[in-house]
């Protein structure tokens, strides 16, 4: 009987979170798929299923020409890009200048010459026995498997 329960609650609480993430998806209209359709057939991002065109590639991969460029991305300023250098010259989280220390950064070969990271606060004992407590007392109540 308790194996029971425990199932159909577990499926209760299953098929719960299934509906309501089903119902987080918004559903789109007739309307709003045919523009998304023309929209891509407008911009050649419709995948091609013939090996002579390339074999899944889209069209505006296959036939670059035919279509306008897709715009890219705002990158970082070349300012941007030279401070985040100096910052990592200052902190050594820079590759050495030689390829012997295999992927090992320049703060981790001479610790001694570059600030100490900040360490990460992890919990407290107390946090980690209130943890602990609470798992054995869900584990006290939960049906012997071995049994």
């Amino acid at each position: 009987m308790n194996r029971t329960l425990a199932s159909v609650l577990a499926l209760s609480v299953v098929a719960l979170a299934a509906g309501q993430a089903s119902a987080a998806e918004p559903v789109k209209t007739r309307a709003q798929v045919q523009a998304e359709l023309a929209e891509a057939v407008r911009t050649g991002d419709i995948a091609t299923d013939s090996e002579s065109f390339g074999g899944g590639k889209k069209l505006n991969e296959v036939f670059p020409a035919q279509y306008a460029a897709k715009a890219q991305a705002a990158g970082k300023t070349r300012a941007q890009v030279q401070a985040e250098l100096a910052e990592a010259i200052r902190t050594g989280d820079i590759a050495p200048p030689s390829p012997d220390h295999r992927g090992r950064k320049m703060n981790e070969i001479v610790p001694g010459n570059y600030p100490a990271k900040a360490q990460v606060a992890g919990k407290s004992r107390e946090q980690v026995k209130a943890g602990l407590f609470f798992l054995s007392t869900i584990l006290f109540f939960l049906p012997n498997r071995a049994s």
